[in-house]
């Protein structure tokens, strides 16, 4: 994608919140992501504040399903989807002055370059850097101006507007080595692998939900690493494409054509395919809600569940885990981990095999 050119830097007008509460306008004060509308003029900004011309939003991918099937359920079909997608995304960003989903929470992230770089810094950003954010549009103040396109297989939008990124926002320069599209699928997902790295052991048993999709990927190659060759990788994938590509990837000892909605199939799946052991550690990726209690039945006793997919109910999580006495650790996945961009892109470079399917995806 060759870069647009760079819009003029604006006049900062005084100092800003380092976590963004001062572009908050409904309920002022509030911190960005919990706010129902931000302040997206940025005829001027505040110190600290990065300015970004957007290029590329890379929305969650329980966001984007919800939205494509709101636009089906619209009347739309072919082309007109994607019109429709288009209109409520535009209609969600000027209702907000953010991506936020109001039926999902969440957000995405997005490509851009830097117009203005803000006080107090310390990533080295420079003006015309090509970044991809790493924190969600959800608290991110955005304008879209015009979207130019569609892309669903991606859940891509490409757009012409303006971004801000706050003080503590992370950014991740875009690698010279790998094709932007590609970076920015996979840093949108970036902290699931550093994540998986902390929690797998060698040898264990390890089952991913969704694991044909971007963040499932990245968790199986990590358990894979971590494992070893003596762990039992288990991933469970409901589209037939993503699970034959799961297959042809080669790194699960087990590839599960199951709705991860299924709780009890999920379960006997998994003991089929492990000879009757349950889980070590359990990674939900699924962008769908109730698959909860496929993760929670499918691990052991003092094993561990950790939510990635933001279609996940704490509530039924909890009580669902309660209900059906399992003692198990409930993590709720957390998107940032020191060094997550640079270790998932350097896991894309170590593992061809990957990269390729990302580039064949995404590319």
């Amino acid at each position: 994608m060759s870069p647009r050119a760079l819009p003029p830097e604006r006049v900062v007008v005084s100092e800003g919140d380092a976590f963004g509460a001062h572009r908050s306008v409904v309920p002022a004060g509030a911190l960005p992501q919990q706010a129902w509308r931000l302040d997206n003029d940025f005829t001027r900004l505040f110190q600290g504040e990065t300015l970004v011309s957007v290029e590329t939003l890379n929305i969650d991918a329980a966001s984007f399903a919800q939205v494509e099937q709101a636009s089906v359920e619209s009347g739309a079909s072919g082309d007109d989807v994607d019109r429709e997608v288009a209109h409520i995304v535009l209609r969600t960003v000027a209702d907000r002055g953010k991506q936020h989903n109001p039926v999902t929470g969440s957000g995405g992230m997005l490509l851009g370059s830097v117009v203005q770089v803000g006080a107090g810094r310390r990533d080295g950003l420079r003006r015309g850097d090509r970044i991809a954010t790493l924190v969600s549009l959800s608290l991110t103040p955005l304008r879209v101006d015009a979207v130019r396109a569609v892309r669903r297989t991606s859940a891509q939008i490409d757009v012409e507007g303006e971004a801000i990124v706050f003080e503590s926002g992370a950014c991740a320069v875009l690698p010279a080595d790998l094709p932007e599209r590609v970076a920015l699928a996979a840093l949108d997902v970036a902290g699931a692998a550093p994540q998986v790295a902390r929690l797998v052991n060698e040898g264990g048993v390890v089952v991913v939900l969704g694991a044909g999709g971007k963040s499932g990927l990245l968790c199986v190659a990590e358990a894979r690493r971590r494992g070893g060759p003596r762990a039992c990788v288990v991933g469970i994938e409901a589209n037939e494409v993503a699970a034959a590509d799961l297959r042809a990837l080669g790194l699960c000892d087990a590839v599960v054509a199951a709705d991860a909605r299924d709780a009890l199939a999920v379960r006997r799946a998994v003991l089929d395919a492990t000879g009757g052991r349950e889980a070590d550690v359990t990674f939900s990726c699924v962008s769908v809600a109730d698959a909860e209690m496929a993760a929670v039945l499918s691990t052991r006793d003092r094993g561990v569940v950790y939510f990635f997919a933001m279609s996940t109910s704490f509530t039924r999580a909890a009580l669902g885990a309660e209900g059906v006495g399992k003692d198990v650790d409930l993590f709720i996945g957390n998107g940032f981990a020191h060094g997550h961009a640079d270790h998932t892109l350097a896991m894309l470079r170590d593992m061809p095999a990957l990269r390729a399917l990302f580039e064949r995806r995404y590319a």
